[in-house]
């Protein structure tokens, strides 16, 4: 009886790591399928795990539409796949997301509190090895502040205490 607990707990564990291993190459696989402008690979990998909710996929064509790279440009399309992705905590989404409230398209009507909001959060679960991108949302966020009411500023502020990332 124990042996088959055991093993049973060696083929739950094995298969989960293998899964791990899995999207962990095929994201690999599309990252490099990009770099070499393979747009049709890296979007065959990345629209599918972006469907089934990973937020880095879903960033990742979020930004093809942004830039219109094997896909039409379409903003609203790129906003759509990064609010996916920010309301899961993903750093990079949120600020991008962010950003089209404050300064790009796609979003209307143009929104500085949700802008506040989303980089005030990417901000704050950034890591040191995204040092660029966190000083270039800090800059955002002053700049969005210096144009911002006091009173827009207290909503955007009790937004970001209100908000919760996903468990």
């Amino acid at each position: 009886m124990r042996a088959k607990l055991l093993i049973s707990l060696i083929l739950l564990f094995g298969t989960s790591f293998a899964a791990a291993q899995s999207l962990e190459e095929r994201m690999r696989t599309a990252a490099g399928a990009y770099e070499r402008n393979d747009y049709a690979t890296a979007i065959a990998i990345w629209r599918p795990l972006a469907e089934q909710g990973n937020a880095e996929a879903q960033t990742l064509l979020g930004a093809m539409y942004w830039s219109g790279e094997g896909v039409p440009r379409d903003h609203r399309e790129a906003a759509r796949w990064y609010l996916r992705a920010a309301e899961q905590g993903y750093a990079r989404a949120q600020n991008d997301i962010g950003f089209m409230y404050g300064f790009g398209e796609g979003i209307p009507p143009h929104d500085d509190v949700q802008a506040y909001k989303w980089i005030s959060l990417a901000i704050m679960r950034y890591t040191a090895k995204n040092q660029d991108r966190l000083d270039q949302a800090a800059k955002d966020l002053a700049t969005l502040k210096a144009r911002m009411t006091p009173a827009q500023i207290a909503e955007a502020e009790r937004l970001i205490r209100q908000w919760e990332a996903p468990r």
